[in-house]
């Protein structure tokens, strides 16, 4: 609290805004920088994320912006950025998912699946939490997967030492195989990319903001996926979700589960081992 509170960063923020601050919270979250709320003497308030260097914080400014321009999704607008330091709007609101929210971000999320690349992957790499995400730009959708998500982040997971070898190999013969269970969609989606209870806010009922994009042109399975696991999101979402873009039910029986194994990998390397278990329950599903 004194690092991020301390006269030098108050000052900072204070000459950016041209206000003065009259007081300063921590919010949740914070994976890759500190995070606070700060209370400016013109009633105004703005977030603020410090990072250490170790991340590039202009990433995230861009993620948001990106969104911003091509989507209806309500981000927070982007107030300054530099590598240690960005600056947003404060966007009111509670981590909740309800039901008339959960309908409304099924709207918004069908909404940015209808903006087309003609390559999946994006113009520049990003982040998903603290990891490196690369995206160049690829034609085919398994491939991608395959090269970039699935085999990337096992070799990312073993450097962490969270990955024992004969699991590795597990994933790595599931990864030779991915023809027989996924399909090229007809063209690629933007997605959020971690799109997950702790990074859409609601209010009265709707969505107020959405925050922590690890955005990519992909599969809109593969965001689909992610907002099944770990109990998911409910039938609501889905419901008004599939107004717009209808789901085929190997989504739900076979594909969720393969495009999964990336977030597993990502838990694992930031949580540890206890991602272990779900990891070996769909290798197993597949007879792997």
């Amino acid at each position: 609290m004194d690092s991020i509170g301390s006269p030098p960063f108050l000052v900072t923020i204070e000459r950016i805004i041209q206000q003065k601050v009259r007081s300063w919270k921590p919010l949740a979250g914070g994976m890759i920088s500190q995070v606070i709320r700060v209370d400016l003497d013109g009633c105004e308030s703005i977030v603020a994320k410090a990072g250490d260097g170790g991340h590039d914080l202009t990433i995230e400014a861009y993620m948001l912006r990106y969104l911003r321009e091509h989507t209806g999704l309500p981000v927070p607008t982007v107030l300054h950025d530099q590598p240690n330091l960005l600056l947003m709007e404060f966007v009111a609101g509670r981590i909740k998912w309800e039901g008339a929210a959960l309908r409304h971000l099924g709207e918004l999320l069908a909404g940015c699946h209808q903006v087309t690349s003609p390559y999946f992957g994006l113009e520049r790499d990003t982040l998903i939490g603290p990891l490196h995400q690369p995206n160049p730009q690829m034609g085919s959708w398994i491939a991608f997967f395959r090269e970039q998500r699935l085999l990337y982040m096992i070799g990312i997971a073993r450097d962490s030492g969270h990955l024992p070898a004969a699991l590795e190999q597990r994933l790595r013969r599931i990864a030779e195989k991915l023809d027989r269970y996924l399909m090229e969609p007809e063209k690629p989606v933007l997605i959020h990319g971690d799109m997950w209870k702790t990074n859409v806010i609601t209010r009265a009922g709707r969505v107020a903001g959405v925050i922590d994009p690890a955005l990519y042109y992909a599969h809109n399975e593969m965001e689909l996926a992610y907002m099944t696991l770990f109990g998911g999101t409910g039938a609501e979402f889905f419901s008004a979700y599939t107004e717009t873009i209808p789901i085929e039910a190997e989504f739900y029986s076979t594909r969720r589960h393969i495009y999964n194994l990336y977030p597993l990998l990502i838990h694992l390397t930031i949580f540890g081992s206890k991602y272990l278990k779900p990891l070996e329950q769909t290798l197993k599903r597949f007879g792997f």
